[in-house]
């Protein structure tokens, strides 16, 4: 929704579109609406019996709150370049959405609004969903059964990434035959990026599980033990590790770290570490969690140990944050000035 158009007016008083929620709305958003979203009335024993029967949660409330603040948006209609990674259970393959696509390819243009509950349907919590795109065009049609993307990519930063180098490689490409030079190389256009990866959280390092107690699980404890999903848990942790390392490698060979943060609180216990403990308690206890993480130091990850480990000399995560803000706002400075030059050549021209 921090991409989604809402409306603003200029100083002048002039309409224009702005986004939908600021950074600083998303925080009462999920404390007004995250208890309705995942309604706390299941005690242990009944948690397993609907885990047996189907998802624990109807997902009618949140497909009622997105729809209604989103309308009739759709993925090309965002105010910047999105990639959402859903999964689409009857092909049995990923499907990413992305604004690029969508403004190529009608049947990827979807409301925002299906998407969105789409990649939020994680199995055993939330059903998944169905719904379908029309090229009025061509007449086409084109059905989706989607659940949530983290089962493919728990960690979307290289599905991000191999979008947008696609995107820019065919920019180039095609400058690059009117020019007469080659275009650059795919490593080179990674050595541009910019990325800040902000994860959901993991267990301490003492864990969750082991050999020992996972060894005597049947189907049903696979799926809920202990308020918690332990298969669900396993797959997408392991997924989206496996994203950061390599990603934190890449930057590495490229001699690019600081332009690669991840910020990740990697020692959640007990509610905080569930997907769906939505107290008033625990989430408050959730926003300190946030908070104290802007104090903590650059970590980054180690290939061997897969535990984050403190990076000397860059800060907080908070300095890595406003680094970041303030080389975004030179770049954005920078392009409009080089948009004008070439706008004033022209009319001069």
């Amino acid at each position: 929704m921090l991409a989604a158009p809402g409306e603003g007016a200029d100083r002048d008083g002039r309409r224009r579109r702005r986004p939908m929620f600021a950074a600083a709305d998303i925080t009462p958003f999920y404390l007004e609406h995250g208890p309705r979203i995942f309604p706390q009335r299941w005690s242990t024993l009944a948690a397993k019996i609907a885990a047996a029967r189907g998802p624990k949660y109807d997902g009618r409330y949140l497909r009622g709150v997105v729809r209604r603040m989103l309308g009739e948006t759709t993925v090309g209609d965002t105010l910047t370049n999105v990639v959402v990674p859903t999964f689409d259970v009857r092909l049995l393959q990923p499907v990413i959405f992305s604004t690029y696509e969508a403004k190529n390819s009608p049947l990827k243009n979807a409301l925002l609004s299906d998407v969105c509950i789409g990649t939020s349907s994680a199995p055993t919590y939330l059903p998944a969903h169905c719904f379908r795109t029309h090229d009025g065009a061509s007449g086409e049609t084109r059905e989706y059964n989607l659940i949530d993307g983290g089962v493919a990519a728990n960690n979307p930063t290289m599905v991000a990434m191999t979008m947008i180098t696609e995107e820019i490689m065919a920019k180039e490409k095609a400058a690059a035959l009117y020019l007469l030079k080659p275009p650059p190389e795919e490593e080179e256009e990674h050595g541009r990026f910019l990325v800040l990866s902000i994860g959901t959280g993991l267990t301490s390092d003492e864990g969750l599980y082991t050999a020992e107690k996972c060894s005597r699980w049947g189907a049903l404890s696979w799926l809920r033990h202990g308020g918690m999903a332990p298969i669900i848990d396993i797959f997408m942790a392991a997924s989206s590790d496996l994203v950061d390392i390599h990603v934190a490698v890449k930057f590495q060979l490229l001699h690019s770290e600081r332009n690669y943060l991840r910020v990740q609180a990697n020692s959640l216990r007990g509610a905080a570490a569930a997907v769906d403990a939505a107290t008033p308690e625990n989430m408050g206890s959730l926003v300190g969690v946030g908070e104290r993480l802007l104090a903590q130091r650059v970590s980054r990850v180690n290939v061997e140990t897969g535990r984050y480990e403190e990076v000397p000399g860059e800060g907080s995560n908070a300095d890595a944050l406003a680094r970041i803000a303030g080389n975004l706002s030179e770049e954005r400075t920078a392009r409009i000035k080089r948009r004008n030059t070439v706008q004033a050549g022209v009319t001069g021209f």
